[in-house]
């Protein structure tokens, strides 16, 4: 790890995320999920992914554009990140004003065994979204540097995207409802207030 006192993500991910419903939430899977599910109950705000690797980053996207009134973040990890960073260049090329972007970011692929990411050699994601044009990136690194990129991520002058690096350690305590059709339902209601 490149910090030297990683943070425990069971606490930096809801501290970074605040007030939950403040957004539309998209998850990418494995880690990121259970973060949010643990945090949220999987409230109907938020939509977790599972068995779709590098999704989650282009399914928010589409939410954005559709929901331009609405604030949308996407929590994903660096490993599922990596597996669609073309996704951030067409983020960067559309500047959905509305769309965040947490990276949990435990340098490690959790849901394969926890096998190092590029991320541990080097790769800086908050550097790529940058050079895509996505204009307000952070690192954190630290509790102290929590207050402001959870206030970045509610802002709406443009794409965000805010990287914390955690230790690798297991992500929240949750077990998803893994009924797709019942999830989607629950999530379009909450979006659209209807059935």
């Amino acid at each position: 790890m490149t910090n030297p006192t990683p943070m425990d993500r069971r606490e930096a991910v809801p501290a970074l995320i605040g007030n939950a419903d403040d957004f539309l939430i998209i998850t990418g899977l494995a880690g990121a999920a259970k973060d949010v599910g643990a945090y949220t109950k999987e409230a109907p705000n938020t939509f977790l992914f599972g068995g779709a690797m590098g999704g989650a980053s282009s399914t928010a996207l589409g939410l954005a554009l559709a929901q331009p009134e609405k604030q949308v973040l996407l929590v994903t990890g660096d490993g599922e990140l990596l597996m669609s960073l073309g996704s951030l260049a067409t983020i960067g090329a559309m500047q959905p004003k509305n769309l965040s972007i947490l990276i949990v970011d435990n340098e490690l692929y959790g849901e394969t065994g926890d096998q190092n990411t590029h991320t541990s050699y080097g790769v800086d994601l908050a550097g790529v979204a940058d050079s895509c044009g996505i204009g307000i990136t952070r690192l954190v690194t630290t509790k102290d540097q929590i207050p402001e990129a959870s206030k970045l991520l509610r802002q709406s002058n443009g794409p965000c995207l805010v990287v914390v690096k955690v230790a690798g350690g297991l992500p929240g305590n949750y077990s998803r409802n893994w009924h797709a059709e019942e999830t989607k339902l629950a999530f379009r209601k909450a979006l659209l207030g209807t059935r």
